[in-house]
């Protein structure tokens, strides 16, 4: 099964050690989704994130981790079942993995880290040979409470192999985006880049699954107000006046191209204020 691996590396024609390495760890995370799929995941969990974006939507940023979204809330979930269903899907391309379960009781985000240098010891590398022992990471995370009125979608998937996998719907997507740039307590660029995407699909948020993340968690947590375009495009302007835009656009760039990080600079307040006005 190394084989497939070696003609999806392939695909890339990698000009580099960063596209090389980038390549590796999107072919890890893919092969771990199919590995997941394997082990009935997706009939409990939806993909979500920057990954799915790009997986599923082709959004043109690399992106590090696997996110996903209980599709119903479980106090209970457990890393652990799934994990070992995971390792021995990995394990018939070849691939042994490290994998730690980091979750914590207290907490309705579930961690665990997958950790590897299987992988890049077994491909045929142009530019990582000195590199073998390097280590891949993964995080994978889950939250098992999610805000309700999520919608969610299927896809088929061909590589490794075919598979399934369930995932949420672009307008939900959208809307926990939109709700981390509003209540993220720390300034994160690539919010903002995926915000532009977003807008670019001429994607509307989920209203509903919004207003609940919005009650659920950050600053309006429990005011159970009604959450319309008019109160968005307020929210949104009063926080793109506060932010650093060259902080943004120096925290998003080392997950671009070339050529997509030279459209960072546009980045200012009247570049997102626009983009806001066309939700």
């Amino acid at each position: 099964m190394i084989e497939l691996l070696q003609q999806q590396l392939d695909r890339y024609e990698a000009s580099g050690l960063i596209e090389e390495e980038r390549a590796t760890r999107e072919i890890f995370q893919e092969v771990s989704l199919y590995a997941l799929w394997r082990a009935d995941f997706f009939e409990v969990a939806a993909f979500q994130g920057g990954t799915s974006l790009r997986i599923l939507h082709g959004l043109p940023r690399f992106s590090e981790d696997l996110d996903f979204i209980l599709k119903a809330p479980d106090p209970d979930f457990e890393w652990n079942p799934y994990l070992e269903k995971l390792l021995a899907g990995l394990l018939e391309f070849g691939l042994r993995p490290e994998v730690i379960d980091k979750s914590r009781m207290d907490q309705n985000v579930k961690r665990a880290l997958l950790k590897d240098n299987s992988i890049s010891n077994q491909l045929d590398l142009s530019f990582e040979r000195d590199h073998l022992n390097r280590k891949l990471k993964i995080k994978l995370e889950i939250d098992i409470n999610p805000p309700s009125g999520s919608g969610f979608a299927y896809s088929y998937l061909d590589y490794p192999l075919d598979f399934e996998v369930c995932h949420k719907d672009l307008a939900s997507n959208f809307s926990l985006k939109i709700h981390a740039l509003l209540c993220r307590p720390y300034l994160k660029g690539r919010d903002w880049y995926d915000f532009n995407w977003y807008v670019k699909q001429n994607v509307h948020p989920n209203y509903v699954h919004l207003q609940s993340a919005l009650n659920q968690l950050g600053p309006w947590q429990g005011q159970s107000r009604t959450i319309d375009r008019d109160w968005l495009t307020d929210a949104l302007a009063e926080k793109i006046s506060s932010i650093d835009w060259k902080e943004a656009s120096a925290d998003v760039s080392r997950f671009l191209s070339v050529a997509e990080q030279q459209s960072l600079t546009l980045w200012n307040k009247r570049f997102f204020l626009q983009k806001s006005e066309r939700i």
